[in-house]
């Protein structure tokens, strides 16, 4: 289904950086995620919803219980629901390891599945049973008929081989099944609603906070300008300091703008302030510019013939291309950190590559807490990836590429390990040295992966949101070498099994599936259509009911959702829908709210209208008891209202310094960044 840009356009941007903290998250037993479907399993019928299985898995499941043939009906209630517990959205957390044949059975005076399972069917046959010792090592349960006295000398034995207690070690928590699904109730509830205010009046695309860690970011539009401006304190009734007329770089002559194309991204190295490195992704035209000389994505090496691609851009087969530039700010002050415009030339081009469609490229760059350049790349569009190039590992579309930019291979290397630019590839990257498959390559099956973010208390939590096609809107957790699906799925819908060359790829394991999500029908009734803006994890104490939620929002629907994790570290996110108001006395009036939602220390949303940012609950009459409403009152905001005192600078570049500031962009009709 077609997506057009008439409708504002919502894009968090991710804006600080990233602390080191740590908190595994398991979640299904095969470490994957579990499965949003609105399918109800047959056979494990207690789960439905956020589950660990799809239909298929429930089938086999079924398969499997038919064939132990268990003639007592109440040992056969006990082995299906231990066979379903497979289903359950914590398996991650009930089994002891992923080969285990059933989960850890509670086995404690309070809950004690594991004598109740014994007293059950100790003499009762099971064929193939789950319980052979042999399974405790990972092998093939023997095909004949067996009953728990048979494999086992005592109750005590057996409770001691497959029970225990639920334990907790390092934050982390192993539960034991008692015979039900999990309950992980959690007391955490959503903000009633976000607070913003005006603080300018300017219409960007991108914000990235300025790496010395003060109260300046810069800004940035489609078209290729980057402005450095100063953000006002919380409650200091004052507007943002940007002027317009210098820019603190102006690259529209190298970037190639239309509906579908610009500058995608910008990201500032980590030491900044130091090296003066600063990147940008944007899109070029090698017909106007002599310098846009990347290799199509459409190659031999990804069986695709690049003179076959639609001939609607002339005779120039990938006439547009995707480019991530570096530049620099040394020369232009007495030290980086200072400077207050950078060099519009390229440092060196780090990568660029050619585009076989008009659509669907991504284009978003930021560091990681490794250090690394991330690099998230759509499928190249065409119709549905119509050259399976996400799922194909030699391609670099429809990807999360890592590259490393601190270490340059000289020009002979560039050739010899055919890299796409000046960068080299970290020894870590999953698939790095194997032949088949390009070592940039982090992350893959992505349709046009569209803002992520790494949580700045939990770094290993990498959250993208992807644009679906015609159903589904997703967001992931990315891992290192994780594979999310598109195009055999849509979400968690099967879409297309068949690749363009016949042979049937529906049979790729290990795939991961969304965390968060919803159906286009759900969120637009009417036309059906929906296209996800990824969020950020809030992590200020402006408002304090909204912190840890993860922040989201949709651009068709103009809906806003927080979503909560419960328990912490489980993978398991809930997630509502929450409204959004404007403060009366922001420095700059404003007539309506955004339809918008983001997070981070000092929260910023850009729209077609202005800058905004998220303040105190209470300016907007939302309730939150953990706010603070008794600090003393400073000066007058613009309408004569009291707002509280303002924060001291130092509490406010502790908030830059310690946390992520995040921004929610929101552009009318301008924006196409979303490229499906």
């Amino acid at each position: 289904m077609a997506k057009t840009n008439q409708a504002i356009t919502l894009c968090f941007l991710l804006l600080l950086l990233l602390l080191s903290a740590a908190a595994s998250h398991p979640l299904c037993s095969d470490s994957k995620t579990q499965v949003n479907t609105n399918e109800t399993l047959q056979f494990c019928d207690a789960y439905s919803g956020r589950t660990c299985c799809n239909s298929k898995d429930d089938l086999e499941l079924q398969n499997r219980f038919n064939s132990m043939n268990i003639s007592d009906s109440n040992c056969s209630s006990l082995l299906k629901s231990i066979l379903c517990s497979k289903c359950d959205q914590f398996s991650g957390q009930l089994f002891g390891n992923e080969t285990s044949p059933i989960p850890i059975l509670c086995n404690s005076t309070s809950q004690d599945l594991c004598s109740k399972l014994w007293d059950t069917c100790q003499n009762i046959s099971i064929i193939s049973s789950p319980f052979s010792p042999t399974l405790l090592g990972g092998a093939t349960s023997p095909s004949t008929s067996s009953t728990l006295t048979d494999l086992w000398k005592s109750q005590t034995e057996f409770c001691t081989a497959f029970g225990g207690p639920e334990k907790t070690n390092n934050n982390n928590t192993t539960k034991c099944f008692n015979g039900e699904p999990v309950n992980q109730a959690t007391d955490v509830k959503p903000p009633q609603g976000i607070c913003v205010e005006k603080i300018g009046t300017g219409s960007y695309l991108n914000m990235v906070a300025h790496p010395d860690g003060s109260n300046r970011a810069f800004f940035s539009n489609q078209l290729g300008k980057v402005w450095l401006g100063t953000i006002p304190d919380q409650d200091s009734g004052e507007a943002m300091e940007l002027d317009e007329s210098t820019p603190f770089v102006d690259i529209t002559d190298q970037v190639s703008y239309d509906t579908q194309f610009g500058m995608m991204g910008m990201a500032f190295h980590p030491k900044f302030a130091e090296n003066g490195r600063f990147f940008a992704s944007f899109n070029c035209d090698k017909v106007k510019s002599p310098g846009c000389t990347g290799r199509c994505a459409c190659n031999s090496d990804v069986n695709c013939d690049a003179s076959k691609l639609p001939k609607d851009d002339g005779d120039q087969p990938c006439r547009y291309q995707t480019v991530v530039a570096e530049y620099t700010a040394n020369g232009t002050s007495s030290s980086p950190s200072t400077a207050k415009t950078g060099k519009a030339s390229e440092v060196r081009r780090i990568f660029t590559m050619g585009l076989p469609y008009s659509s669907s490229h991504g284009g978003q760059i930021l560091f990681g807490p490794d250090g690394y350049l991330y690099l998230m790349t759509g499928d190249g569009g065409g119709v549905s990836d119509t050259h399976n190039f996400a799922q194909n590992k030699k391609s670099l579309l429809g990807k999360v590429l890592r590259l490393d930019v601190d270490v340059m291979p000289s020009v002979s290397e560039i050739s010899q390990l055919g890299l796409w630019g000046n960068y080299s590839i970290p020894k870590s990257n999953p698939f790095q040295g194997n032949a088949d498959e390009r070592g940039e390559v982090y992350a893959l099956g992505l349709r046009n992966p569209w803002r992520c973010s790494f949580d700045s208390e939990r770094p290993d939590y990498f959250l993208c949101a992807d644009v679906g096609k015609d159903t589904y809107e997703e967001v992931d957790i990315i891992k290192m070498g994780g594979n999310y699906g598109w195009r055999i799925y849509e979400g968690p819908y099967v879409f297309s099994p068949l690749s363009p060359f016949g042979e049937n790829v529906s049979e790729v394991s290990n795939l991961t599936f969304p965390i968060l999500g919803y159906n286009h029908s759900e969120v637009n009734k009417h036309e059906g259509s929906a296209s996800i803006i990824g969020g950020y994890f809030y992590r200020s104490n402006t408002d304090p009911c909204s912190y840890g939620t993860y922040l989201y929002a949709d651009l068709y629907a103009n809906k806003m959702w927080a979503a909560i994790e419960s328990p912490e570290g489980s993978g398991n996110f809930t997630d509502s829908q929450i409204p959004i108001k404007c403060s009366q006395d922001s420095p700059v009036t404003c007539t309506a709210a955004p339809g918008g939602d983001d997070s981070g220390p000092d929260i910023h949303l850009l729209t077609s209208s202005g800058v905004y940012r998220i303040v105190r609950p209470s300016r907007c009459n939302f309730a939150c008891s953990k706010e603070n409403t008794t600090a003393s009152r400073g000066k007058q905001s613009p309408n004569g209202a009291e707002p509280p005192q303002s924060l001291p600078s130092s509490a406010r570049n502790h908030f830059f310094s310690v946390f992520m500031s995040l921004l929610l962009l929101m552009l009318s009709m301008c924006l196409t960044v979303l490229q499906w």
